[in-house]
């Protein structure tokens, strides 16, 4: 029976690029991964690897961080035309004026493009800290957007705010800690200004995903029922109820469940009626962040997806709002979300190309070895194993199979056994080694050809794993893949046209065990391998992975392991069916990292002069070899941290 050809649409549900992708990534029939822009009215396909042609035409090194304002433009009018939607369905009262928590991703690029796209929905900016605030004060000038300050303030975080809202913006400071308040009313007072308030309230309601330790009753921030209700009494004898504005509340981030979050919301709008029913102005309700996307494709409540759409998370906030505040007869208050993942995680893709591949298979086929008339006894039992199953090959059942496997793998350990011994030579441990490789070669082609069972093959996947070693620093540019175990989507952005053949765990170029991706998303399913293609490297090829959705806190967490810097970086976008690149941001240099961690190159390229020089003088390099080992020195410092070709 002839196997079919393998198509770009079976490459699609492999690695779920149709579902991860949203619709904005998809596969051309040409085998290249393509993601959607905007063209004028239109949009565009437009092929990844064009892309990267494109800039190793004009000498951008791999690997690159691809930013796509248009991706950035859309998540912004989803998220808010969802809002839109179910407010006109549910015929809600209230308006809803989103927020972008800026610690999500703080490039200057994001903020500027985020306050461009939201202007004409009023979308407005989240600051946790000063730095943060002045970033949002300087960008978001729309007097009808919120600017939301979060996090621990002291006076110059606190007058800031308030002489931004004597000029007309809309900030609100968000009591974090029952501490906060007093330090808030005394700043007013000196300045003249009655603020707008709202208070962090801590939840009972349990919450879902790997995040849902940052909500309810273990969040770090956020008062108590206790410690709410002293900031309502205290606000109430200095006259200036009327200033608390806004309940807000965070339940984490990346919620998967659309239960959580309802449950959450209702216990929230029942203590925002509360404040009313206290005497409190209110009229603004935040919901914090934690609206998740798909990492993994599978579409199930899992801490890597979620079991929801945005349209469905609108609706159930509206409906579960209205059915608290009818029944209190309360006016339905605006809402506020605090969205970051959900906005900025498609925005960026980072594109690595492969160095190396480090092949668990024989370099010598059992025809090629040659066996001494005296080898040991168990190393001529593996090459007669070898050449019984050639020869039967025919006749060769799954039961077969299974026992040929486990032979090889006994006599294998016993090989290994008698070599820690001194009975067994370093050539004949060897030639075993290349055996039982040929024969698991041969076992996995076999299985593969004639059907198997499912457990055979994992266990053969899991022995039979390639190293890929990736131009790229897991510390750098997936700090979370390494710290929380997050899930991206990896998978060539070419050659889909193409059977992978290969199962492959990635490694990056850093000196560490930690610094690799042993978990990926495909075949409807979490894997320990990831099918790749041969990269071909020895005939020159240049084999390219895309790691996508990395637009979320990935550029800000990340560290100099290795002292790995800051990837090259390009915007693209499209004009007139063209590609266009814009802030073309060069990666680190290693001089430049160097200064992070407190060297100076000038001084460390006046040490290196010297040890050349007293070289020179002590005979072992000529002048001329000083002048040529310098200019690699120089070369050196300037270039780029990551392997340059």
């Amino acid at each position: 029976m002839r196997t079919p050809a393998w198509t770009t649409d079976d490459s699609a549900e492999l690695y779920g690029i149709r579902e991860w992708g949203h619709d904005y990534f998809n596969i051309a029939k040409t085998g290249e991964v393509t993601v959607k822009l905007k063209d004028g009215k239109k949009t565009k396909d437009v092929s990844l690897a064009s892309i990267v042609k494109g800039l190793r035409e004009r000498g951008t090194q791999l690997p690159l961080l691809i930013r796509f304002g248009d991706l950035l433009r859309w998540r912004i009018d989803e998220l808010n035309e969802g809002f839109a939607s179910a407010i006109k369905e549910g015929k809600y009262q209230g308006v809803y004026r989103g927020v972008y928590p800026i610690k999500v991703n703080q490039q200057q690029e994001v903020i500027e493009e985020i306050t461009r796209y939201g202007r004409k929905y009023h979308y407005g900016l989240e600051a946790g800290s000063k730095p943060e605030l002045i970033a949002a004060l300087s960008y978001m000038h729309d007097p009808e957007a919120y600017i939301v300050c979060n996090g621990y303030k002291d006076e110059e975080f606190i007058d800031l705010a308030l002489n931004a809202q004597k000029m007309g913006l809309q900030v609100i400071l968000v009591l974090e800690m029952p501490t906060e308040l007093d330090l808030i009313l005394e700043r007013c007072e000196k300045m003249g200004v009655r603020p707008t308030l709202g208070v962090r309230f801590r939840l009972s309601a349990e919450s879902a995903g790997h995040w849902s330790g940052s909500g309810g009753d273990a969040s770090v921030f956020g008062l108590n029922i206790s410690q709410l209700m002293h900031v309502v009494d205290h606000l109430r004898e200095r006259g200036m109820l009327d200033c608390l504005r806004m309940l807000h509340y965070h339940q984490g981030s990346q919620i998967p469940n659309i239960r959580a979050i309802r449950q959450a919301v209702t216990e929230a709008t029942r203590v925002y009626v509360g404040l009313v029913q206290e005497g409190a102005r209110m009229g603004i309700l935040d919901l914090g962040g934690g609206l998740a996307i798909s990492y993994d494709g599978l579409k199930g409540a899992s801490e890597a997806s979620s079991n929801y759409g945005t349209k469905e998370y609108c609706a159930d906030i509206i409906e579960a709002i209205t059915e608290v505040t009818a029944e209190a007869g309360v006016p339905h208050p605006d809402l506020i979300t605090e969205s970051g993942r959900a906005i900025v995680a498609y925005y960026s893709v980072l594109i690595i190309n492969i160095l190396d591949i480090n092949r668990f298979e024989p370099r010598k086929s059992v025809a090629e070895l040659e066996l001494d008339k005296d080898a040991p006894p168990l190393l001529r039992n593996l090459f007669e194993l070898r050449l019984d199953a050639e020869k039967h090959a025919t006749k060769t059942s799954r039961d077969r199979l299974q026992e040929i496997y486990n032979d090889a793998i006994y006599y294998r350990d016993k090989l290994r056994s008698e070599f820690n011994y001194g009975k067994v030579n370093l050539r004949e441990r060897a030639h075993g080694e290349e055996l039982y490789w040929d024969i698991l070669t041969w076992v996995s082609k076999m299985l593969e050809s004639c059907g198997h069972d499912g457990s055979q093959m994992d266990r053969l996947d899991t022995i039979m794993t390639d190293f890929y070693y990736g131009n790229f620093s897991v510390f750098q540019s997936l700090p979370d893949l390494w710290a929380i175990d997050q899930i991206f989507p990896v998978m060539p952005i070419h050659r889909l046209k193409e059977k992978p053949t290969r199962n492959a765990v990635l490694s990056d170029i850093t000196c560490d065990s930690d610094g690799k991706i042993d978990k990926f998303a495909h075949s409807s399913g979490i894997n320990p391998t990831l099918p790749l293609h041969d990269p071909q490297i020895e005939k020159g090829h240049e084999y390219m992975l895309g790691i996508f959705l990395v637009g979320a806190y990935q550029e800000t967490l990340g560290d100099l392991h290795n002292l790995l810097g800051d990837t090259n970086v390009v915007s693209v976008r499209v004009e007139n069916g063209k590609v266009k690149y814009s802030r073309e941001l060069e990666g680190d240099s290693v001089s430049e990292v160097l200064t992070y961690v407190e060297y100076d190159p000038k001084d460390m390229l006046t040490r290196f002069r010297n040890l050349a020089e007293s070289a020179v003088i002590s005979k072992r390099i000529t002048a001329t070899e000083r002048r040529e080992i310098m200019e690699s020195f120089e070369a050196g410092l300037r270039g780029y941290t990551y392997f340059e070709s």
